[in-house]
């Protein structure tokens, strides 16, 4: 295997001390190392997947990682999002991230880019690095990731986790993520941590498997996962490879589109309300019903004063809610919005007019609007 970077300078004496114990490993040497502290690694996410790898790249001497994020620290991200802490509550994600490297290794330069990685921003911060790392939790983000690497000419490692299992591949321009899954699943066929739960060691398992590949494709050390991907099931403890190849008549990847449209998100027409349209509705005094779809748990910490409460798998299983009274709109809200897309869409196909909070309640919390919280909920 080809070396993707090449070494930098000579290692130090501090340098020989803090990598000892991998610089004596058969195959790998000061050659591999002195590679390391010249790779440039590019992560998206710095949620589960990424709060358990960056702390590994940065262990292990990557010189300077960028992280692609802009979200913020959130309670429930805890029992999985390692390198946060509640102290980090609120904070930035890139900032907390950025904390938890320094504290391995201050030397390590880490670019934070507090946005979210889009088709129009992502070409130019690669261009800056030497291989994409993603550790999203949506498929417009993966095909997007695996789009702008091939496009690059650079080499992507992509993982992915939910409920018990993970994935784990690497992806070059001969063959990569698009080349295992050509066609994006429907949405409503997609669940996210957010709906399907996670085990959290399971991020520490994939994360440490995705850093373990970014070694090798760095150093040239191993056999990287190219043209098969690795399935883990926690539950069993089992692993298992499926091999992929690119076919004969895989379209070619020649420029960067709509990675929400791509995949059935955007575009779908369901009616929408702003954040701040229903603030301002909610301050008129104007007739209205609110739905949360989330779970109790999440409606006991924080919710919208006179929200009726149905979760989503109540109300696909089929039960409605109390019908709306005339000139009284149906606004369904969750966390974000993708639980009340869902239930907007289902509502619709039975009959029942209803739209939904673009944003969810997070939206309507940043505009100013009243929530209560805890014990007060």
């Amino acid at each position: 295997m080809i070396a993707l970077v090449e070494p930098g300078p000579e290692l130090q004496p501090e340098h020989i001390a803090r990598y000892s114990r991998q610089l004596m490993l058969p195959g790998f040497g000061e050659d591999a190392q002195r590679r390391l502290r010249a790779a440039r690694v590019l992560v998206i996410g710095a949620g589960g997947l990424g709060s358990a790898l960056v702390p590994v790249l940065a262990g292990s001497g990557v010189s300077t990682i960028g992280i692609i994020d802009d979200d913020a620290v959130e309670l429930s991200n805890l029992h999985r999002q390692l390198s946060h802490g509640v102290a980090d509550v609120g904070r930035p994600k890139t900032d907390s991230l950025a904390d938890t490297v320094r504290a391995i290794d201050p030397a390590v330069a880490v670019m934070r880019h507090a946005e979210r990685a889009t088709a129009a921003n992502l070409p130019g911060i690669l261009a800056g690095y030497d291989l994409l790392v993603d550790g999203s939790d949506n498929f417009p983000t993966r095909y997007l990731a695996d789009d702008a690497a091939r496009l690059a000419g650079k080499p992507l490692v992509w993982g992915s986790i939910l409920r018990f299992q993970g994935q784990v591949g690497v992806s070059v321009p001969e063959a990569g993520f698009r080349d295992l899954f050509p066609v994006p699943p429907a949405p409503d066929e997609v669940l996210s941590c957010e709906l399907g739960g996670v085990l959290p060691s399971l991020c520490t398992a994939i994360g440490s498997f995705m850093a373990t590949e970014v070694i090798k494709l760095v150093t040239g050390v191993g056999e990287p996962l190219v043209g098969r991907v690795l399935f883990y099931d926690a539950l069993t403890a089992r692993t298992r490879e499926i091999p992929f190849a690119r076919a004969d008549d895989a379209p070619s990847v020649t420029g960067l589109v709509d990675y929400d449209l791509f995949c059935g998100i955007a575009g779908d027409d369901l009616p929408v309300l702003s954040a701040a349209e229903l603030l301002r509705r909610l301050r008129d005094g104007r007739p209205m019903r609110l739905l949360d779809v989330r779970e109790p748990h999440e409606v006991a910490q924080r919710r919208i004063p006179g929200a009726e409460t149905l979760p989503l798998g109540t109300l696909e299983d089929g039960t409605d809610p109390v019908a709306a009274g005339p000139g009284e709109p149906l606004v369904v809200y969750c966390e974000k919005d993708p639980r009340s897309r869902r239930a907007v869409r289902a509502l619709r196909a039975r009959g029942i007019d209803a739209l939904y909070l673009a944003g969810g309640i997070r939206a309507f919390a940043a505009v100013g609007g009243e929530t209560l919280e805890g014990d007060r909920a």
